[in-house]
């Protein structure tokens, strides 16, 4: 990976942790170069994150013994190839500990947007007005329907995290069952009916071919006015062209931590508009949250080492469906 990373994702005390189940070197080189006293054709385990270069069938050929990728990040699919799953190779991400922060910023963002809170704070800040009691008529939480677009790791931790309140949940996946959703205690739609209905929809779904700008004009133009748009997933969910259209007119607000392109180009209205936050990319792990997902690769090198399953483990056929 990046060694940029590494203080973060293993301070000391996962780096602890980690060793007493691998063997670890004390200095990173270049796949499939010697690194800190492993030879590569030692190596049985190679731990991966942001940077790491696709682990080819080059690059294989010099890791004979490599049996496991434990990968301190989310997906898995820049740095896998065919030759890994080819060779058997087991795959493990840190992509449900990535979701936890994800949710909580998602969370954040649904119980500030129940209350215009981003619109009316940045009214608030040029003019000094406070908002009519009839403006606020319609805001607040209390069985504010949310209308959450994937069933994810993500997806479904931001449903746990939001039990406590008092909102009316409803999905659109289309890999969750009915059963699925009961268990979850939301209400499974279709996607035209839950941006049709929601006044906050939150977007959680992977970025895949089959998702690509899965809120389009059509879509975008079904949201209640005064809804607001939180993605905290990936920009090209979202037709950006479309979306600024309607965010111009001021009939829907946003919260944007991604955006397509990333980022936006200095010029985009987006910037500029009152009823829009934009954030850098800010939900995922950072800072001393990057520790979490070091933790979750020493704990799936505990399962290595004591011959259990790994518990995020990553199938070649999971790719379709997963970011």
């Amino acid at each position: 990976m990046d060694p940029a990373h590494l203080p973060g994702l293993f301070p000391a005390t996962v780096r602890e942790r980690l060793a007493r189940s691998l063997r670890l070197p004390q200095t990173a080189a270049p796949l499939p170069e010697p690194a800190g006293g492993i030879a590569p054709e030692e190596a049985e385990v190679l731990i991966t994150g942001w940077g790491c270069a696709p682990l080819t069938a080059g690059v294989l050929a010099g890791l004979p013994r490599l049996r496991a990728v434990l990968h301190a990040a989310g997906s898995v699919k820049g740095h896998l190839t065919d030759a890994c799953w080819d060779r058997g190779l087991l795959v493990s991400s840190a992509a449900a500990a990535n979701a936890v922060p994800v949710a909580e910023f998602a969370l954040g963002a649904v119980l500030l947007a129940a209350k215009d809170a981003f619109r009316l704070a940045a009214r608030y800040g040029t003019t000094g007005r406070p908002p009519s009691a009839a403006e606020t008529a319609p805001l607040g939480g209390n069985g504010t329907r949310v209308g959450v677009v994937g069933a994810s790791r993500t997806g479904r931790r931001l449903i746990e995290l939001l039990r406590p309140f008092r909102f009316e949940v409803a999905v659109h996946d289309p890999f969750l069952s009915e059963a699925e959703a009961r268990d979850l205690g939301v209400l499974p739609l279709e996607l035209d009916a839950l941006a049709a209905t929601s006044r906050i929809l939150t977007l959680h779904a992977p970025d895949l071919p089959a998702t690509r700008h899965l809120l389009d004009a059509r879509r975008l133009a079904l949201m209640p006015d005064g809804a607001t748009l939180v993605n905290t997933a990936r920009g090209a969910l979202v037709d950006t062209a479309a979306l600024t259209a309607e965010l111009a007119t001021g009939r829907l607000g946003a919260v944007l931590d991604v955006t397509d392109p990333e980022p936006l180009p200095a010029g985009s209205p987006l910037f500029a508009l009152p009823n829009v936050l934009l954030t850098p990319h800010l939900a995922g792990a950072l800072g001393n949250e990057l520790a979490l997902l070091g933790e979750s690769v020493a704990a799936e090198a505990e399962r290595l080492r004591d011959g259990r399953p790994l518990r995020h483990a990553v199938h070649r056929a999971d790719l379709a469906h997963r970011a």
